[in-house]
C-alpha cells in the first residue's frame, strides 16, 4: 500500500486537472490538460528522447569531470592544511555563483561554434561543489584513536590520506556524488537555456523552442520527460549508494 500511494495521489493531481481545465475552459495555450499533455508526448516522443539524451550526456561527461576534479583537489587539500585554507574559500565563491550570471562569458570563452563545451564547463562547475564538500568533510571523519595510532606508527601524511582518511570518507563521497548528479542534470539544463541555441538540442531547447510557439502541451511534455530522467537518474544513484555503503561496512 506504501507504494502505491504516490501513484495515487499523482492520479488524483491529473484528474483535478483535468476536470479543472475542461469546467474552466482553460485555453490549451495557458494550461493544456493532462490528456493533451500526453498526447503531446506521445506525438513528439523520438525527438523528447533525442534531447533527453543530449542533455543527459552533457551531465554525465561533467559529473564525472568534477568528480575528477573535486576529488583530487580534495586530498590535496587534505595533505597540505595551508592550500586548505587557500582553496575553500574560491571553492564558497564557486557555489554560490548563479550558472546563469556566467553562462554568457563561459559561452565566448569556449567558442560560439562550440556551446557544447560550455555546456558542460557550466555543469561541471554547479556539480562540484558538494563533491568537494563531502570529500574534504569524509577525509577529516577518522576515526581519532586510529589517527593517533598513525602517529605512533609514524605513517608519512599519504599514507594516512590513502589508507585512513579516504576509506572513512566513502559514505560522505557517495552522498556528495548523489546531490552532485542532480546539480549536475539542473548545470545543463541551465547553461542550455543560457546558450539558447538550437546547435545543441537538449531539453531545453525543446522547451524554448515549444515556448516561442506557444506549444503549452509540449513545453509540459519535456519537462516531464525531465523530471523522469531526473527520478531515473536519483535512483540509480540511489542503489549504487546502497551497495557502496555495503561493501564499506564489510571493509
Amino acid at each position: 500500500m506504501r507504494a502505491l500511494a504516490p501513484f495515487v495521489l499523482l492520479a488524483v493531481l491529473l484528474a483535478a486537472w483535468e476536470i479543472a481545465c475542461r469546467t474552466m475552459d482553460v485555453p490549451v495555450y495557458f494550461l493544456p490538460p493532462p490528456t493533451a499533455v500526453g498526447a503531446a508526448l506521445l506525438a513528439n516522443l523520438p525527438t523528447l528522447v533525442a534531447a533527453a539524451w543530449n542533455t543527459l550526456a552533457v551531465s554525465l561527461i561533467a559529473l564525472v569531470a568534477a568528480s575528477l576534479i573535486a576529488q583530487a583537489l580534495a586530498i590535496l587539500t587534505a595533505l597540505s592544511p595551508l592550500l586548505d585554507r587557500a582553496v575553500r574559500p574560491l571553492a564558497s565563491v564557486v557555489q554560490v555563483t548563479p550558472v546563469v550570471a556566467i553562462a554568457p562569458l563561459v559561452l565566448i570563452w569556449a567558442g560560439l561554434d562550440h556551446p557544447e563545451r560550455a555546456l558542460v564547463a557550466l555543469a561541471v562547475l554547479v556539480a562540484f561543489f558538494p563533491i568537494f564538500s563531502g570529500a574534504v568533510a569524509g577525509l577529516r571523519s577518522a576515526d581519532p584513536d586510529l589517527e593517533r595510532l598513525f602517529d605512533l606508527y609514524g605513517a608519512s601524511r599519504w599514507q594516512r590520506v590513502t589508507r585512513l582518511r579516504l576509506p572513512a570518507a566513502v559514505p560522505f563521497l557517495l552522498e556528495g556524488h548523489k546531490v552532485g548528479a542532480g546539480l549536475a542534470l539542473i548545470g545543463a539544463v541551465v547553461a542550455e537555456f543560457g546558450a539558447g541555441s538550437g546547435s545543441v538540442r537538449g531539453l531545453a531547447w525543446l522547451i524554448l523552442d515549444a515556448g516561442a510557439r506557444l506549444q503549452t502541451d509540449r513545453m509540459i511534455a519535456a519537462l516531464v520527460v525531465l523530471g523522469a530522467m531526473g527520478v531515473a537518474v536519483h535512483a540509480v544513484l540511489e542503489r549504487i549508494e546502497q551497495a557502496g555503503l555495503r561493501w564499506w561496512r564489510g571493509r
